[in-house]
């Protein structure tokens, strides 16, 4: 996203100090003597960009070292560069990083390698805690996708399960929509995926535009779209005891259903990244778009949109249960920081009440229901009005966040699904091939055991061992 100039970045900093009572200082309840003793120290916060909501987020910088005497040095770099630098210094007897943003399918890796701090301490402790931090106020389903690794599977809710980071910069999943020809063709807004299919085939007929945009490309871009049906229809890609689940019939109805949308679409199959699917939309070739919510501010930005006032959102259709998307980043403290009192700092001040409202103000994401609930807020965005609802039904078992995730989405399920849509094998027949090689990286991380066991390893009891 171009950035504005800075006297506009400013202003609308100022506007949104002013108007959401953004803080200059820390409260008053906190612990005087301990923050005191952390004045004067600098942290190094490995931090992404070009980035929307993280560029949005840098612009408090300033107010946090001013109010707490804590300076902020960022090592910035695009984020598919910063796990490699990350891991690197996570490995060190001393660290080069006192926080580091993570992608959400990092954080059981992290764990598991022993690299990251957990917070639970550091939130129950009265000296470093902000008093009206109000953790309850998080997005839950943010919180447990994005923060919690010890659970089921090692990386859901449950017995096991502690606080390794905050959301931040998390989404989840929309349907966004053209009002102007729902309304030419007296179209209900589809909520279900049998309603946006017949949709998207009238509208291709009648209106002679695309039905829905979607992502298409082998390797990690299809696995996605396909994922992103693969929940509503009540699946998944492992089931509780890691055995391959995705060749069963909600796995094979996502991938059919995926092969019917991509049809409608204004894209040839196999050419859609993310770019090109928000593009199509953006230009007005499609009616639809499915996928995750970082569209809400291009898609009302006159200067990248053409449809910027012609579109709505809805919740992710169902197939037989409504789920959506959980995805993003968080921020942790890795465990071998110089300086993890000042990061927890940090941390609650950039995610507090306040801040959220303001970095969500200035363009970000929103992590926390205060924030979709405030009414200034709702009347500037009135396109994020539908997400108390979409929150409410996202999912923190979308997708299996285990370090093989990476190989297995890219080279294995990202190969196999480009044969559904070109027609060469049927849905079933792709994901069936699938499950050997799933078998193989799944016994070589310790998730299942040979195939003569039944025993296996317990990610919990595992993760117990290293931490």
């Amino acid at each position: 996203m171009p950035n504005p100039p800075a006297t506009l970045r400013r202003r609308a900093l100022i506007q949104a100090a002013a108007a959401y009572g953004a803080i200059g200082s820390m409260p008053a309840a906190r612990a005087q003597g301990v923050w005191d003793k952390l004045r004067g120290q600098t942290l190094r916060v490995s931090y992404p960009g070009p980035h929307p909501h993280y560029d949005a987020a840098e612009q408090l910088f300033g107010d946090f070292t001013r109010a707490t005497g804590i300076k902020i040095e960022r090592d910035r770099a695009p984020y598919l560069d910063m796990k490699a630098r990350q891991l690197a210094s996570m490995r060190k007897p001393e660290g080069d990083y006192d926080v580091v943003t993570y992608l959400i399918a990092w954080k059981t890796e992290y764990v598991k390698q022993g690299l990251l701090r957990p917070l639970d301490d550091m939130l129950a402790d009265p000296r470093l805690a902000m008093a009206d931090y109000d953790f309850k106020d998080l997005i839950p389903a943010y919180v447990q996708a994005i923060g919690l690794v010890g659970g089921p599977k090692m990386y859901l809710p449950g017995p096991g399960a502690r606080l390794y980071g905050l959301p931040y910069g998390a989404e989840t999943s929309v349907l966004g929509f053209r009002r102007d020809i729902l309304e030419r063709q007296k179209l209900q807004v589809p909520s279900t995926y049998d309603e946006l299919l017949r949709a998207c085939e009238l509208i291709r007929d009648k209106e002679k535009i695309a039905g829905v945009a979607s992502r298409s490309q082998a390797g990690h871009q299809i696995t996605h779209a396909w994922l992103l049906h693969l929940s509503p229809f009540g699946g998944q890609v492992f089931d509780a005891g890691f055995r391959p689940a995705l060749h069963e019939d909600a796995g094979v109805r996502a991938a059919e259903t995926l092969a019917r949308l991509v049809e409608t679409g204004p894209v040839a199959a196999g050419k859609a990244g993310f770019d090109e699917m928000q593009a199509a939309f953006l230009n007005g070739e499609c009616a639809f778009y499915l996928d995750t919510l970082a569209v809400m501010g291009p898609a009302k930005d006159p200067k990248r949109s053409k449809v910027a006032d012609k579109v709505a959102y809805a919740m992710h259709p169902s197939g037989t249960r409504l789920s959506g998307q959980t995805g993003g980043f968080g921020l942790a403290i890795p465990k071998n920081a110089r300086h993890p009192e000042a990061a927890w700092v940090f941390l609650q001040w950039l995610t507090s009440k306040a801040n959220d409202l303001r970095v969500a103000t200035l363009g970000g994401n929103t992590g926390r229901w205060s924030t979709l609930a405030n009414v200034d807020f709702k009347i500037r965005n009135p396109e994020q009005g539908i997400l108390p609802f979409a929150l409410r039904a996202a999912n923190p078992d979308w997708r299996p966040l285990i370090p093989e995730w990476d190989e297995m989405s890219k080279d294995i399920i990202g190969q196999a699904l480009p044969d559904v849509l070109t027609g060469r094998r049927t849905a079933r027949d792709a994901l069936v091939s699938t499950v050997p090689r799933l078998e193989s990286l799944l016994r070589s991380g310790g998730w299942i055991g040979p195939p003569e066991a039944a025993a296996r390893r317990t990610p919990a009891r595992e993760l117990e061992k290293r931490t």
